[in-house]
């Protein structure tokens, strides 16, 4: 639980400091509505993962797997644009807040949310236990 706490607020923080540096960028509002932009993004996030894991299984089944030829190399080499189509997604909910222009910004701040995604994950913590456990 402590660990999801602790990813809403480096969400929130990148939305508040972080992301407003890159260019393209702008949010307005306090601290709280970071906070809401997190939790609005961490749910978002969660519908599209949802979303892209359905129609892959659906082009999987559907093409008896000849769609796997195409799908690896799209999932290995697109996986970092997710955030950035979840970070459009949020500043389409949160207009008066949150405002990016161009796709350029939003995949430079979906990698920073990448980045604080695989940092928080739960895998990173357990190696980071073992490491100290050592």
């Amino acid at each position: 639980m402590t660990r999801y706490l602790i990813r809403l607020v480096m969400i929130a923080a990148a939305f508040y400091f972080i992301l407003p540096a890159i260019p393209g960028i702008q949010f307005h509002g306090s601290f709280l509505y970071a906070l809401g932009a997190g939790v609005l993004f961490a749910f978002l996030g969660w519908v599209v993962e949802a979303i892209a894991i359905a129609v892959t299984a659906l082009l999987t089944v559907g093409t008896l797997g000849l769609a796997l030829i195409v799908l690896i190399p799209a999932w290995l080499l697109g996986f970092w644009l997710l955030p950035a189509v979840v970070l459009k997604f949020t500043a389409d909910f949160m207009p008066a807040e949150l405002s990016i222009h161009g796709w350029i910004p939003a995949i430079l701040g979906g990698l920073v949310m990448l980045v604080i995604g695989i940092v928080t994950s739960d895998s990173a913590g357990r190696s980071m236990g073992r490491r100290a456990n050592a």
